[in-house]
């Protein structure tokens, strides 16, 4: 695939209504026409909260729309027949899909059951209590309506580690389960945070249960089966223990009829985290560029006072670029979201630009980013909100500058606090590009880029810049953009 460019194709507040799925159908041939070829689709199966779950409280991963459950047949994004009808509409334009795994922790139990349990400090994991409190709680998952169709696997309290929430006595907090295969901690190869973040919400699905491990290996080939998926996006895996992801990644590749394109959230901003994940999974899999996202982030808020040279330093990209996928956004850190942490629209065409046009990573467009959202919400004050997320000026044609002219090898000129610039050879067979950038007032390059460019006749792609470019017989010209804003200088004849 060449220039491989994700559109991560939903967002926290998508409408509802089993809307999705028929939507993703009917824009397929557009994700073509501008250059996006790999769309990575929401959870796909039922959650707790049936039609209305995003499907990050997973219930049923057997479930894609097709069985009466948590109040509903179809998932809030549409029924089974829909999603496969929108999988097939994607790969008829020559579009991958990766479908969410949500496998770290299970909600909306069938039934109570009799458990022993340990009070865990909230802010030290690590701490367990020594008192066994015997209490009920929600850890029996039977799927009466799907009655054993597809698995007649029975989760109960040995399947999971965790809880939050017991009845009689009734309490709220972290509790460890105890049973016969969670031993006496949690487990081991998770995110330190909290002392030990393996456990995060629900029913925390506990990896050290062999039969756990073969199930979801074998719902893993059943989905394959099913949608004959192109690959994966793995969610929360700091929660998860490496080992485990690394052995169900190996069979899942193993038994994929062609390679799979999977790549994992381990959402934390310190690079050598995600560094030491990639190696205890042998590089098996790729991470989203967490500490890149925060970088545009503060360099949307400091406008010109950040220092755009190092728009890249202490960044998985920059480190790793085999292993990273970039991005400017996504569900989670849209604004009244978890992770808060909104790229100011100004400046999304730059950061845009950077994770489309360089040679780097692999690029995840943001679905309101391309089209637009508005929603309200309630945000952590009690307050309600209204958002209004723009659609990114000109992000269609940066994707399809991407396709066009993204090609060939990089050259960066990141020698100013402001304005920066790179540049893509091109190839014998597809044109390159010269990109300008600036965080402040206009910006000016002169750029040296060789005979091979002598004597033609550039203009911005963009449209933001008016003026032509003619370089000299050696190749060198005077490449400008607006100010707070990107150029894309491509030779008029490639146009």
């Amino acid at each position: 695939m060449k220039n491989p460019t994700i559109l991560q194709c939903f967002h926290w507040y998508s409408p509802g209504g089993g809307t999705l799925w028929p939507e993703v159908s009917e824009r397929a041939a557009t994700f073509n026409d501008i250059g996006i070829n790999m769309v990575w689709l929401p959870p796909a199966y039922k959650g707790s909260e049936g039609e209305h779950s995003i499907g990050y409280d997973s219930y049923d991963l057997f479930d894609l729309g097709e069985f009466d459950q948590k109040g509903s047949v179809a998932t809030k994004y549409g029924d089974k027949q829909q999603l496969l009808d929108a999988i097939s509409a994607l790969q008829k334009n020559n579009i991958a899909v990766l479908l969410d795994v949500v496998v770290n922790h299970k909600m909306g139990a069938d039934e109570k059951e009799q458990v022993r349990v340990n009070r865990v400090n909230q802010q030290d994991r690590t701490q367990i209590d020594d008192e066994v409190i015997e209490c009920e709680a929600w850890t029996r998952y039977t799927f009466p309506a799907r009655n054993g169709q597809y698995s007649k696997f029975i989760w109960d309290y040995k399947c999971f580690s965790g809880v939050d929430r017991i009845e009689n006595p009734t309490e709220d907090g972290v509790f460890k389960i105890i049973n016969d295969y969670t031993g006496d901690g949690w487990n081991d190869q998770v995110d330190d945070e909290n002392g030990n973040f393996d456990y995060l919400m629900g029913s925390n699905i506990d990896y050290r249960n062999r039969a756990v491990t073969e199930e979801i290996k074998y719902w893993a080939r059943w989905v394959m089966d099913q949608t004959h998926c192109d690959g994966f996006r793995l969610d929360a895996v700091k929660h998860i223990p490496a080992w485990f992801y690394k052995e169900w990644i190996e069979h899942v590749q193993e038994v994929a009829p062609k390679p799979l394109f999977i790549v994992a959230e381990y959402w934390a901003h310190d690079v050598e985290k995600l560094q030491q994940y990639i190696e205890q999974v042998e590089g098996k899999t790729m991470l989203f560029d967490a500490p890149l996202h925060m970088k545009f982030h503060e360099a949307s808020r400091q406008g010109r006072d950040y220092d755009m040279s190092q728009i890249f330093t202490g960044t998985l990209v920059e480190a790793d670029p085999f292993h990273a996928v970039t991005l400017v956004a996504n569900h989670d850190t849209q604004p009244l979201q978890a992770l808060e942490a909104p790229v100011e629209p100004w400046f999304k065409p730059l950061a845009y630009a950077l994770i489309l046009l360089r040679e780097n990573g692999v690029p995840s467009v943001f679905y309101p980013d391309l089209y637009g959202a508005s929603y309200d919400d309630t945000g952590g004050d009690g307050e309600m909100y209204h958002i209004d997320m723009p659609i990114v000026d000109k992000l269609d044609m940066l994707i399809h500058a991407r396709q066009r002219f993204a090609h060939g090898v990089q050259t960066l000129w990141f020698d100013h606090p402001n304005c920066i610039a790179f540049s893509r050879s091109g190839t014998e067979e597809d044109p390159g590009c010269v990109v300008v950038m600036s965080n402040g007032d206009e910006g000016e390059k002169t750029l040296e880029l060789g005979e091979n460019y002598a004597n033609k006749t550039w203009c911005d792609f963009l449209g933001n810049q008016e003026q032509r470019v003619t370089t000299d017989e050696n190749g060198t010209g005077v490449f400008t953009c607006p100010g707070g804003s990107v150029s894309v200088w491509v030779i008029e004849e490639a146009i």
